[in-house]
């Protein structure tokens, strides 16, 4: 059987509030240590990718633990395709042929010595 970890999501993400409202450095020191625990452990890789669900735990991992990317790699686990906008779905069906800027007219400098 195996322990649970003492690690809490819901105190991570306190923390991590905490650390956002009032610029906290120990609260997100913690966070992130915490954070660390669970990402670099397989062990709790999942409760590491439910937690990286939230904007602020995303931001954490992605400027300093560099790891949700990685796990999820790893096990194989891919993002859902987005839908094409209806412009982007449109792109396809432009002329064959790109259009071409109008020349730009010569610019017309008076000369620095007139009299010459």
């Amino acid at each position: 059987m195996t322990r649970p970890s003492r690690i809490s999501r819901a105190r991570i993400l306190e923390q991590l509030k905490l650390a956002a409202r009032k610029g906290d450095r120990s609260a997100l020191a913690l966070a992130t240590d915490q954070m660390k625990t669970l990402a670099y452990s397989p062990r709790y890789w999942e409760s590491y990718l439910e937690l990286l669900a939230n904007p602020l735990a995303r931001l954490v991992d992605l400027l300093v633990i560099k790891q949700g990317d990685k796990i999820a790699h790893q096990k194989g686990w891919t993002r859902p395709k987005r839908d094409r906008t209806r412009k982007a779905a449109g792109a396809g069906k432009k002329d064959p042929k790109p259009r071409r800027r109008r020349p730009l007219a010569p610019a017309t400098q008076g000369s620095l010595f007139p009299d010459l």
